[in-house]
Parts: C-alpha cells; structure tokens; sequence
C-alpha cells in the first residue's frame, strides 16, 4: 500500500516530493524513511533533483528536527482540539466507499459488506482509498454503525440492495440476551488491526477517526429489523412499554462506550458518534430516548480519554443543535440546514463544528462548489471549524468533484 504524502497546500507548484525534505529540514533518506517500498523508490531521483549540496544541508539539521516532525499532531486532530491550525482540515463522510471506482472494483472480489468491513487488510485498504486519492485530512476507519452487534449477541447482515438486515428484538426476554461486552479484543479483533494499520500508514499525515452509533439509533435497527421510513415498531414500543426500551438503550450505551474506548486504545485518535435517526424523533421524546444515552456514551469515553475529541452527528439536526451541544461533545457536525453563523449564534464559540456543504452541491459545475465551500469557510472564520459535507457523500458523485471539493478546502487562506 502506498503511503500518502502531504505537503502545505498554500505553496503552489512545489514538488511534493521535495517540499517533504525542504520544509522538514531533512534530508530525503529521512523524509522517506518508513515509507513504503515504492515511494521509497523515488528517493533516489528526488535527490538528483534536489542536488548534493542541498542534502548535506538537510542531514546537518537531520538530527534535531525528526524528533520535532515525529512529534507533531496531524492538523485535524490539532484542529479538533481547538488549536489555530494552517488551514482547515476537511475529510467527507462516507469517503471511503461507492462512489470511488477503486473501491467499486474491490466490491466485486469481495461481494458482501461484512467481508469487506471485517477482513483487516481489505478494511485498511478501504480506509486508505480516500486518503490517496484526494489527499483529505481525515482517515475513517471502514466499517459500519452495526458492526460491534455480533459482540453483543446480535447477528446482523447487510445486502447490497436491501440494507441492513436483522431480527427485530421487541421483547424483554430478547433484550435480556444482549450481552455487555467486556472484551472487544476477542469479538472484534480485526478493528484493532485495521486501526493499527491506519495509524502506521498515515504517520501525522491524517488523523486517524472511529466512529460509532448511539443507542437510540441502533435500537431503531433492533426493534424495526432493519432500516425504516417512520419507525413506527420502535414508536409504539417508546409509547406502550418505555421501560423495555430503556432497558435496550441502557445495554447499548453501556456497550457502545466501551466499544468507543476500544477503537481508541487500538489507535483511534478522533471519535465521531451518530445519532442519525434521532433527528426523527418530537423533542419531548429526544430528550427522554435519546439524549440521556448519548450523554452516557459521551462520559464513558471522556472518564478514560478526555484527550480525544468527540464529534456527533445527526441527520436533519437543525432543530437539534443545543441538545447536541449539551452532550458534552467537542464538535457538533451540522447538515446543510442551517448556515455556519446562525449555529454559532445558537450554541456559541467554544465548541467546535464540522461541516457542512449539501453532498449534492458536488454534482455542480467546479465553480459552484468553489464558491459554496468557500463561502463555509468564511463564515467559520479558520477556527474550531473541521470542513465536511452535511450527510456522507453520494453514491454517485463524481469523483473530480469531490477532489475539486478538497483541493478548493486546502488552498483557502483566512
């Protein structure tokens, strides 16, 4: 697998190959030091270019400067925390997958999601598709919201078609059988492998992100059996025997925090939690159902990693970002309802947010999706801000244009 390299997007038509050793104060055999064979490889043409003399000067500063390159944050880890930051990083949910043909033709070697999802090695590969390709700040594990299921009791599928697959739990005595996880390492042992690779891969070139679902929405999958349009099963469930559905939103944070946890000590270094059907839900009943889960899921991360930024989102969250900003998240991550500045109003300053161009401004002509991505940046102003679409990417989008997307985040100056 070939290992991406970043350069400072503000210098124009530099050599990337040789910005990594000028900027750096290295020399390319430790530029490239680590690298795979194949970038490796091009350290010796890279060094013709670059010239003896200029090598000599590089090795003199070699040995006090790769401590310091080592040490460095990636920018969007940096960014999270709230740190001023070169440029605003910018990733896009969803980056690993349809869209991209790489990907696509990985589909047909290995045909179901569970296969791509929990073999590490085709994990990682799908996890380092974007990165390559687009050069985005951000590296997501590949995985799904329902992957840690079977480490809970709860056998799942996925068809290509139909979506996600499962045999709805409505019971108490069903519920009863979910099983609180204590060892993930034993149920889930490819994330930690596929985590670890990312981290190897990228170095500080990317922040590597885990994510996972909050409860409420994985007990949509539970009760309706797969996806929905109303969810109208978990509904009459919250109505006619709440208490069996707190008893299932109990054991899935109890769960999913410990799960979140895990991703982290196997290398993740930014968590991202959906809540994406919570956004279906009156407010009176978000506030019963679904916030007191994500608030528990939030605490169990922050008592063992209060380093680690926590990002949340939520599909069609407009109405919602003051309850999400209580949960005690880092980052809100916005849709494409509301502008940048009227959030900042609502939940203000002191918290982060992400997002959040409408996916479907990449189907645009280059010009339009300059100037809506610009116009997101301007209005965030260059701190506290992470750039990403409002919704993951569409199957369909066009693969320039969600570079154009990129390039455009990258080369903007505050």
């Amino acid at each position: 697998v070939n290992r991406p390299i970043h350069h400072r997007r503000d210098v124009e038509g530099g050599d990337p190959l040789l910005l990594v050793a000028f900027q750096c104060s290295l020399p390319l055999t430790s530029a490239f030091s680590g690298a795979s064979p194949s970038l490796a490889r091009l350290n010796g043409a890279a060094s013709a270019r670059l010239g003896d003399a200029a090598v000599g000067r590089a090795e003199r500063t070699a040995a006090t400067s790769l401590s310091a390159v080592k040490m460095e944050d990636p920018l969007l880890l940096r960014a999270a925390r709230g740190e001023k930051v070169e440029y605003t990083p910018v990733w896009m949910m969803r980056q690993a997958g349809r869209h991209m043909q790489v990907y696509r033709d990985l589909v047909k070697k290995y045909p179901t999601f569970r296969e791509r999802s929990e073999i590490s090695e085709v994990s990682t590969e799908i996890s380092l598709q974007p990165v390559r390709a687009y050069g985005v700040d951000g590296c997501i594990l590949f995985s799904d919201i329902l992957t840690p299921l079977p480490g809970m009791g709860v056998e799942f599928d996925i068809k290509e078609a139909a979506g996600p697959q499962l045999k709805p739990i409505r019971s108490k005595e069903q519920i009863e059988q979910i099983t609180i996880q204590d060892d993930w390492s034993k149920s889930m042992p490819f994330v930690k492998q596929t985590l670890g690779e990312l981290r190897e891969e990228v170095g500080n070139t990317a922040t590597v992100l885990g994510f996972v679902g909050l409860p409420y929405t994985l007990a949509t999958y539970l009760i309706e059996g797969g996806t929905s349009r109303e969810y109208l099963e978990i509904k009459k469930m919250m109505y006619s025997e709440p208490a069996i559905l707190h008893k299932m939103l109990e054991a899935l944070a109890e769960n999913i925090g410990n799960y979140a946890n895990y991703q982290i000590e196997s290398g993740a270094q930014v968590i991202q939690i959906f809540d994406s059907w919570a956004g279906h839900l009156a407010p009176e009943d978000y506030d019963v159902f679904a916030l007191p889960y994500q608030k528990m899921v939030v605490e169990a991360i922050k008592a063992k990693h209060p380093e680690v930024p926590i990002i949340i989102y939520i599909a069609k969250s407009g109405a919602l970002l003051e309850r999400m900003a209580k949960t005690g998240v880092d980052i809100v991550s916005l849709d494409w309802t509301v502008t940048v500045n009227e959030a900042r109003e609502r939940i203000g300053n002191d918290i982060g947010i992400q997002g959040n161009l409408d996916p479907a401004v990449l189907y645009g002509p280059k010009h339009i999706i300059k100037e809506r991505a610009e116009a997101i940046l301007k209005q965030a102003g260059g701190r506290n801000h992470v750039m990403n679409l409002g919704h993951g990417i569409e199957a369909t989008t066009p693969e320039e244009n969600a570079a154009h997307f990129v390039k455009t985040v990258q080369a903007y100056k505050h």
